[in-house]
């Protein structure tokens, strides 16, 4: 009998075809209709696994406290301080939160509150898993007792682990949650770390503070001896270099100042007496009664005696006119006249003697004030690095009283803040005791469990769809081999299994049934092609062994015999002869030895008396080694042209294609092929490798049929043909 069948696997690839064909909705719902048992599996489970944990899970509560960084509180001392109105860097912050989740904070609490005596942290009272962990890390450990550092640091460890500590989105607020057990508990130890972090932040401040000042005490004794120092070096120096000050500077620069002065204003003293020296040379040979010089000099008796010799010589020229120049009153005024002359003449010459005087005792000043000045000069020059040392001095002096200055001011603000030390953080917002649980979340967690479990149902599923290499729908069969594909048969071996019927003759048993109704299918696009052209011989073939290619022969053969059609059946694998093996199990001879003589035909055929189908068995006494060779033999020839004068239709059962050639050998002499796959068990690789090995067989091929189809995965696949559409099926005798 025939071979049992192999269990298939569902799935069915989506969305990735061969000729690039786009992800579609309606290949997304063809995924979902065949696999949806497996995300309902996945759902499932993903629930189940979601329950067991919140019947297991331990309730916990959240206590949360609020603490502010705020610089403002800082400056109470202190209001003069631009630092008020600085912002806090925000690292400063973050590093808070790392202060707070500090083993040493922490590990002051849990002394505080004696946590490693609470049950919840020292072990004493374990869960269901802590306990079966408990007991697997104990079989790592040395078994000797734990220190009290240990169990203060496990402690820690758990407190720290149920602690978390964020930043408030961009403000300045931490945000302090603790998990516990209960809800007293979990508010107490939130508090307890606040009150911890507060007081840890005031005893930083102070110390730091304290140290602070100490430091400021002892370098502020250092600068003010360092001051003295510098100012005593000061004054030596100018007592060692008779470098001595006044309000206005130093007493030497001040004396050439002065000498610079009175040196400029000798200078022009000695050039204006030169001026008049020269001017009064330069009309000593003019005549002295023009106004020119008379003005010039602006000399009283000179304008005088002018004036008495312009009254005469007037005088003379009214007596010269009248007497003559030779009357005795013209001549007396003409002496006069000159008596005058000389008289203005001697007084020039006392100015010119008095000016010469002016302009030697104004040279004589310039010339002392300018040897005082180039004493002085050469005096400053020996001076010159002197001062440059002290100026060096100096500045050193004033650098180190400023900054005995600045430590005095600052160890006088650091003595305050020791007195009254201010941190930046308070606590705005002290934990209370929680009224609900905060974990495990029941319905987020119930949702959360159906959502994942649905997306890795949805992953599984997709999963086996993109990674299958096998055929489940006729489109795929289409796009695959580019025929049509004449329909999806179901698998029938259960009912053999059962003993219900013989799978050879299923459609006798079972005319009625979705089987029999495909195959009648497949003989009416037979006899479709028949109106276009001759198909008589029909031959039944398949990429592979145990596709159900000889189950499909044997009843499409035997529907067409109960059709009325003279049918003839011939089984074509020489290799297994499974058909022979079914039908005629006792044949002494079949093929073979009609080939040898076709005129004996009749003499091998057997024909059944319910279906009136006759079958040419194949029998060999061992595995022929030329069966291609037989198979597509010129006797083939003749003897299939005997059968096409007698019968109808005339199905060969023939061998599969990739493993022996004999399908390829007899394509030239047959009419027509019908190709079966095997639902979800024939890959793509090997149907393609099996028809593009042969132009013929590609050429002859008429269509193709998805034979043992999951009758319930079939059912899932085509459920969008509506609950009817199987109505018309009888699947029972």
């Amino acid at each position: 009998m025939y071979q049992p069948r192999e269990h298939f696997q569902s799935g069915h690839r989506f969305g990735i075809e061969f000729g690039g064909a786009v992800l579609s909705f309606e290949r997304v719902a063809d995924v979902l209709r065949r696999q949806w048992p497996i995300i309902a599996a996945c759902a499932g489970a993903s629930l189940a696994l979601v329950l067991v944990y919140l019947i297991m899970a331990q309730p916990m509560y959240t206590a949360n406290a609020r603490i502010m960084m705020d610089t403002r509180q800082a400056q109470v001392l202190d209001k003069d301080s631009n630092t008020s109105s600085a912002l806090i860097d925000t690292g400063y912050v973050d590093s808070q939160v790392e202060i707070i989740n500090s083993d040493d904070l922490i590990l002051s609490v849990v002394r505080r509150l004696k946590l490693t005596d609470d049950p919840e942290f020292n072990g004493s009272n374990p869960g269901l898993l802590s306990l079966v962990l408990g007991k697997i890390t104990s079989l790592f450990s040395s078994g000797e007792p734990a220190s009290q550092e240990r169990i203060e640091h496990a402690v820690v460890e758990q407190v720290q682990k149920n602690l978390r500590t964020e930043r408030v989105l961009t403000t300045y607020v931490l945000s302090l949650n603790y998990r516990a057990r209960t809800p007293d508990k979990a508010a107490k130890i939130a508090n307890a770390i606040a009150n911890a972090y507060l007081v840890g932040a005031l005893e930083a401040k102070y110390q730091s503070t304290k140290r602070a000042t100490e430091w400021l005490q002892q370098r502020s004794l250092e600068l003010s001896e360092q001051a003295s120092a510098s100012d005593r070096a000061v004054q030596t120096f100018k007592a060692e270099h008779n470098i001595v000050g006044t309000s206005r500077g130093l007493m030497s620069e001040q004396q050439l100042s002065d000498l610079n002065t009175q040196l400029v204003q000798a200078r022009a003293a000695t050039a204006e007496a030169k001026a008049r020296l020269d001017r009064i040379e330069a009309i000593s040979d003019q005549d002295l009664a023009q106004p020119t010089v008379t003005d010039a000099l602006n000399n009283s008796v000179i304008t005088r005696l002018r004036a008495q010799y312009l009254d005469l010589q007037a005088q003379y020229a009214d007596w010269s006119r009248r007497y003559g120049k030779t009357h005795l009153a013209a001549v007396n005024l003409a002496n006069k006249m000159d008596e005058l002359r000389k008289n203005i003449a001697d007084e020039l010459h006392r100015i010119g003697d008095a000016y010469r005087s002016d302009y030697e005792i104004a040279k004589s000043r310039e010339a002392s004030l300018e040897k005082n000045v180039k004493e002085l000069v050469a005096q400053a020059g020996h001076t010159g690095q002197a001062e440059v040392k002290l100026r060096d001095l100096e500045s050193a002096a004033d650098t180190y009283r400023n900054l005995y200055n600045n430590f005095l001011e600052k160890l006088q603000s650091a003595t305050q803040n020791q007195s009254f030390p201010l941190s930046e953080a308070r606590l705005i917002s002290t934990a209370t005791k929680p009224d609900r649980k905060s974990s495990p979340r029941t319905v987020l967690a119930l949702v959360g469990g159906l959502v994942g479990g649905l997306c890795l149902g949805f992953g599984v599923a997709f999963a086996r769809e993109l990674l299958s290499d096998v055929l489940r729908t006729p489109g795929e069969v289409e796009d695959e081999l580019g025929v049509k594909c004449l329909g999806v048969l179901p698998d029938i071996g259960p009912a053999a299994k059962t003993g219900a019927s013989d799978i050879s003759r299923y459609v006798v048993d079972h005319p009625f049934s979705r089987f029999a109704e495909t195959l009648r299918n497949i003989k009416v696009s037979i006899d479709v092609a028949r109106l276009t052209r001759e198909i008589k011989v029909i031959g039944i073939v398949s990429s592979l062994p145990k596709e159900g290619k000889t189950t499909v022969a044997a009843n499409f053969a035997q529907l067409i015999a109960l059709t009325g059609h003279r049918t003839v059946l011939i089984d074509g694998d020489l290799h297994t002869r499974s058909l022979t093996r079914e039908l005629a199990p006792n044949a002494k001879s079949g093929l073979v030895e009609a080939l040898n003589d076709p005129a004996s035909l009749g003499y091998h055929v057997q024909r059944s008396k319910e279906t009136g189908l006759d079958f040419l068995p194949s029998v060999v006494a061992s595995r022929m080694v030329n069966s291609a060779d037989v198979i597509g033999s010129k006797a083939m020839a003749e003897l299939l042209k005997v059968l096409r004068e007698h019968y109808e239709y005339i199905v060969i059962d023939l061998a599969p294609v990739m493993p022996v050639a004999d399908s390829k050998a007899v394509s030239l002499l047959i009419d027509a092929m019908v190709y079966v796959i095997e639902w979800g068990q024939t890959t793509r690789s090997a149907l393609q490798e099996s028809v593009s090995g042969s132009e013929v067989l590609q050429k002859k091929l008429l269509g193709a049929v998805l034979n043992r189809a999951n009758p319930k995965m079939l059912k899932r696949i085509e459920a969008y043909k509506g609950k009817h559409h199987n109505s018309y099926y009888v699947e029972h005798a």
